[in-house]
C-alpha cells in the first residue's frame, strides 16, 4: 500500500524537487515571469482591438477610417513590444533551463564520487552513466518546453478568462463550465503515460548498460564467441523498450485530439451564446463577438500547447526522477569532524577482531587480527574468494569494517580522513588505469606538482623510459582512455611507474608484474626491493615464487588467516601452504 502511495505521489514529489533547483535563479525567473506578463496582456488586447475596428466598419452607416486607423497603429505597436517581451522571456528560460541542467548534472556527479563503493559495484556503469547524461538531456528538453509553455499558457488563460468575464458574463460562464472536462481528460492521460515513460527511461538504461558491458569487454566477448547470446539479450532488451515505448507514445499522442475535441465545444458554445445575445438585443456586437471567439481560442490553446508537449513533459518527470534518486542516494560515511588531515605514518599496522561482510547473511571475514611492524613485507595467498582482495578493500577504507579496528601507528583508521589515509598507500592492481591524457600527467596523477625530473626518474626505476621515448611526443603523448594502443604490459609499467613517484610509506601490490615479460619482470622486481626498503608492503600473490622472501606470509581460506609465517615455516608445517606450493611446482613442471 505504500508503495503503491510513493508511486502515485512520484509526479508531484518529482516537480518539487526540480522546483528547488529551480529557486536558485529568482532573479532570471522573475524577469521572465515578467515579460510573459507583457507579452500576453499585449497578445489579449490585439483581439479586442480588432473588434473595436469590426464595429466600427459595420457599426454605422460611415466607416470611420481615422478611428481604425488609430487602432492599427496600437496594435502594431503591441505587436512590436510582445515580439520583444516574447523573445527576452525565451532567452531567461534558456539561460534558466541550462543553468538548472548544469546544477542537477554537477550534483550528480559530485554524489558519485562520495558513494560508497557499494552502490558502484552493485549498480551496472552503463545505468548510472545514462543518468548523468542521456536523462538529463531529455529532462533538459522538457523543462525548456515547459518554462516556454507553462508561464505564458497560465497568464493567457487567466487573462483571457477576465477578458471574456468583461466582455459578456454569459459567454464566460460557458467556457468556464466546459474547462473541467479537458482538465480531466489531460488528467487521465497525464496519469498513466508517466507510468510508461518512467519505465521507457529504465529499460533504456538497462539497454545502455548491456551495450556498456559487451563493448567494454568485447575482446573477452569474441575470445569465448558470445557474440550471438550478448546480442539476443540486446536484442530482448531493445524489444522492452520498443513496447514501453509504443504504450507511452499512445498515451501521449491522444492528448493532443482529445484537448482539440473538448476546445471545439468550447469554441462552439461561445459562439452560440454570443450569438444569441445578440439577436436577443443584449449588449454584444458583432465585433465583440469576433473578439469573444478569438478569446475563446486563446483560452483554449494553452491547454492544446501543453498537451502536444505533454510526452515530452512526462518523459522529462521520469528522466528527473532518475537523475534526482541518484542525487539523494546516501555518501559514504563522512570523516570525523576532529579526524587527522596530516598524517606521515611510520608503517605499523595493527588489525584486531575484524569482521566484515558485504551482505548480513554471507559472512566473510571473520576475527581477523594481524600485527605488522614497520618495513615488514606480508605476503597474502589463498584460494580464489578467500578474501585477499577485500582485505586490501578494508585497509584503504573503501568499506568499513562491520566490527573490529585496523590501526596505522596507533591511531585507528576511522580517526584520520580518507585523503591522509589513502595519501599513505601506494597501490598497483593486476587491473590498470590510465586517464585521457598525456604520459606525464598518467604517472604524476598521485603527485600533481612533479618535476619533469622526477617524472622520468620514476618511469626509469619502472623501466618505462625506454617504451616512452619511443612514443611520438614522448612523455608528452597523449593517450585515449584506459591507456589507448599501449600494450597491457605497457600500462602496467606506467602504474608502476605512478607508484615509484610518490615514494609512499605503505605499498599495496596486487600481481603488480602479472602482464610484464619475465625479462623486465626481474628488473622491475629489483626497483620494487630497493622501494620497498624500510617501508610496510602488502602483496597479494598467485605465483608463490614471487614471495618466498616475504616477511610474513598470510595464508587465508573463507575470510580467516588459516596460517601464517615465513616460507621455510609454512613448508615445514606440511599444511594448506605447503600443499599450495607442491601444487604450483607440480604443474610448472
Amino acid at each position: 500500500m505504500a508503495d503503491s502511495k510513493k508511486k502515485k505521489n512520484a509526479p508531484a514529489g518529482t516537480v518539487k524537487k526540480v522546483m528547488n533547483f529551480i529557486s536558485g535563479y529568482k532573479l532570471p525567473l522573475l524577469l521572465s515571469l515578467l515579460t510573459a506578463a507583457v507579452g500576453v496582456v499585449l497578445n489579449i488586447l490585439i483581439p479586442l482591438f480588432f473588434g473595436n475596428a469590426i464595429d466600427l466598419i459595420i457599426g454605422k452607416g460611415n466607416v470611420d477610417f481615422g478611428g481604425i486607423k488609430a487602432i492599427l497603429i496600437k496594435t502594431a505597436v503591441a505587436v512590436i513590444i510582445c515580439a520583444v517581451s516574447t523573445w527576452v522571456m525565451s532567452t531567461l528560460n534558456n539561460r534558466i533551463t541550462y543553468g538548472v541542467v548544469k546544477d542537477i548534472r554537477t550534483r550528480a556527479f559530485d554524489r558519485i564520487t562520495v558513494l560508497p563503493l557499494s552502490y558502484l559495484d552493485s549498480h551496472p556503469t552503463g545505468d548510472t552513466v545514462n543518468r548523468v547524461i542521456n536523462d538529463v538531456d531529455t529532462f533538459a528538453d522538457g523543462l525548456l518546453m515547459g518554462f516556454t509553455q507553462f508561464f505564458t499558457g497560465i497568464l493567457t488563460i487567466i487573462g483571457t478568462l477576465i477578458m471574456l468575464i468583461r466582455l459578456n458574463l454569459f459567454v464566460a460562464l460557458a467556457v468556464v463550465c466546459l474547462t473541467p472536462l479537458s482538465l480531466f481528460v489531460a488528467r487521465f492521460i497525464a496519469k498513466h503515460s508517466y507510468d510508461y515513460f518512467k519505465a521507457q527511461s529504465e529499460q533504456k538504461a538497462a539497454a545502455a548498460a548491456t551495450a556498456d558491458e559487451s563493448f567494454s569487454n568485447i575482446k573477452t566477448v569474441k575470445a569465448f564467441g558470445r557474440e550471438k547470446i550478448l546480442s539476443e539479450k540486446y536484442d530482448r532488451e531493445s524489444e522492452k523498450v520498443r513496447r514501453t515505448s509504443l504504450k507511452a507514445i499512445f498515451f501521449s499522442s491522444i492528448t493532443n485530439p482529445s484537448t482539440r475535441f473538448v476546445n471545439s465545444i468550447v469554441y462552439a458554445a461561445v459562439a452560440l451564446t454570443g450569438a444569441l445575445n445578440i439577436l436577443s438585443g443584449g449588449t454584444m456586437t458583432v465585433g465583440l463577438l469576433s473578439s469573444a471567439l478569438s478569446y475563446a481560442n486563446r483560452y483554449t490553446k494553452p491547454f492544446n500547447e501543453i498537451s502536444s508537449v505533454f510526452a515530452e513533459l512526462q518523459n522529462a518527470l521520469a528522466c528527473a526522477a532518475r537523475v534526482i534518486d541518484l542525487i539523494e542516494e546516501p555518501a559514504e560515511a563522512p570523516d570525523k569532524k576532529d579526524a587527522l588531515a596530516e598524517f606521515e605514518p611510520l608503517g605499523n599496522m595493527d588489525i584486531d577482531g575484524v569482521y566484515f561482510s558485504y551482505t548480513p547473511d554471507t559472512p566473510l571475514i571473520e576475527d581477523f587480527n594481524l600485527h605488522v611492524r614497520k618495513g615488514e613485507r606480508v605476503a597474502i595467498v589463498g584460494p580464489t574468494g578467500c578474501g585477499k582482495t577485500t582485505f586490501i578493500n578494508l585497509l584503504m577504507r573503501f568499506y568499513d569494517v562491520n566490527s573490529g579496528t585496523i590501526s596505522i601507528d596507533g591511531i585507528n583508521e576511522h580517526d584520520l580522513t580518507r585523503h591522509a589515509l589513502r595519501s599513505s598507500f601506494g597501490m598497483v592492481l593486476q587491473e590498470t588505469w590510465l586517464k585521457t591524457g598525456t604520459v606525464r600527467e598518467n604517472i604524476a596523477m598521485g603527485k600533481p606538482d612533479a618535476t619533469d625530473a622526477e617524472i622520468e626518474d620514476a618511469a626509469r626505476r619502472a623501466h618505462a623510459h625506454s617504451f616512452i621515448k619511443r612514443l611520438p611526443n614522448g612523455y608528452d603523448t597523449v593517450i585515449g582512455e584506459d591507456g589507448g594502443n599501449l600494450s597491457q604490459g605497457q600500462k602496467q609499467l606506467m602504474c608502476i611507474a605512478r607508484v615509484m613517484l610518490m615514494s609512499p610509506p605503505i605499498l599495496i601490490l596486487d600481481e603488480a608484474t602479472s602482464s610484464i615479460d619475465t625479462r623486465t619482470e626481474i628488473k622491475v622486481q629489483k626497483a620494487f626491493a630497493e622501494l620497498l626498503q624500510n617501508r610496510t608492503s602488502f602483496v597479494v600473490a598467485h605465483r608463490l615464487s614471487t614471495i618466498v622472501n616475504s616477511d610474513v606470509i598470510l595464508v587465508m581460506n573463507k575470510g580467516r588467516i588459516i596460517e601464517q609465517g615465513t616460507h621455510r615455516e609454512l613448508l615445514e608445517k606440511n599444511g594448506f601452504y605447503a600443499r599450495l606450493w607442491n601444487a604450483a611446482n607440480t604443474t610448472a613442471q
